[in-house]
């Protein structure tokens, strides 16, 4: 009963944002505009892309939805959703919000964010770095974690590193390995309207990267309010590398500094040509 009062009150404020931005562009069409909706693959930039899908409500009547993330696992219990659930979700959606969510490229959900009125983004980072980041995440920042207490018990943090490559087999919660993990979300690097985006760009190019994604939107059916270098320019000033824990430290390949000869033989094992596929690497000699 209090998740659904939640749920509804989330509504109501949603309502109430949508109606103060048709009044402060009162030129444009809301209800002509595409969902922003920002996909990924856990701790790849989440955070970075929906500050700069959220940044377009400076250029249009866009809003952000306030919506809980569309997830493909349930929090709290690592379990998978139900897919009508899901879809439920993603079709509440109003034009002109902005959501996000970690969805696997089922085809239901492709069909739901490459539909007209949507503009889908997916953004993806080096999985060296993501396996680096989920180990200090469940350790350390997300206590209530379905595996954090696991994480906590193991003596260090090779052994932690080990185990998010590597996955938890015997645990009673799915935790696939990182290729396993993977797998499901690349069938988005072919989807179709769909600009996938590598975190990593946003760092070594990041106004050629704003600027893909300016014109994405505007492909999906965004109108801006103003011309598009100002534009790209207002959704850089968004950026907050405080609200964004995957870009504070402006780098990248810091999984370097914490991979040991084991766990690069592990993670080749594993992954095979993952990345050479994602374009991380040219051969397996890394």
């Amino acid at each position: 009963m209090i998740s659904v009062i939640k749920d509804q009150a989330k509504l109501l404020r949603r309502g109430l944002r949508r109606r103060r931005q048709r009044a402060r562009f009162p030129q444009l069409s809301q209800d002509s505009l595409p969902v922003l909706f920002a996909n990924s693959f856990p701790k790849s930039g989440t955070h970075l892309l929906t500050q700069v899908l959220a940044a377009f409500s400076r250029l249009g009547p866009v809003v952000d939805s306030g919506l809980p993330p569309i997830l493909t696992f349930d929090g709290p219990t690592g379990q998978p959703r139900p897919l009508p659930r899901i879809l439920r979700q993603l079709h509440r959606l109003q034009p002109g919000d902005v959501a996000y969510g970690h969805l696997h490229a089922l085809p239901e959900v492709v069909a739901a964010l490459c539909r007209p009125g949507v503009a889908p983004f997916f953004i993806y980072r080096d999985p060296r770095d993501v396996v680096v980041s989920h180990v200090f995440y469940v350790t350390e920042i997300a206590k209530n974690h379905v595996h954090h207490q696991h994480y906590r018990q193991l003596k260090d943090f090779d052994q932690r590193l080990f185990a998010s490559i590597l996955g938890l087999p015997q645990s009673a919660v799915p935790f696939p390995d990182i290729r396993d993990r993977f797998e499901p979300y690349l069938p988005w690097l072919e989807a179709p309207d769909t600009l996938s985006l590598r975190f990593e760009d946003f760092i070594s190019s990041p106004d050629e990267t704003l600027g893909r994604i300016f014109d994405h939107a505007l492909q999906r059916g965004f109108v801006s309010s103003i011309p598009r270098q100002q534009a790209i320019q207002t959704l850089a000033a968004s950026i907050d590398p405080r609200r964004s824990p995957t870009f504070r430290s402006g780098q990248t390949g810091g999984w370097r500094q914490h991979f040991t000869p084991a766990h690069t033989q592990l993670f080749k094992d594993l992954t095979g040509d993952m990345l050479l596929r994602l374009g991380y690497e040219q051969d397996n000699a890394w």
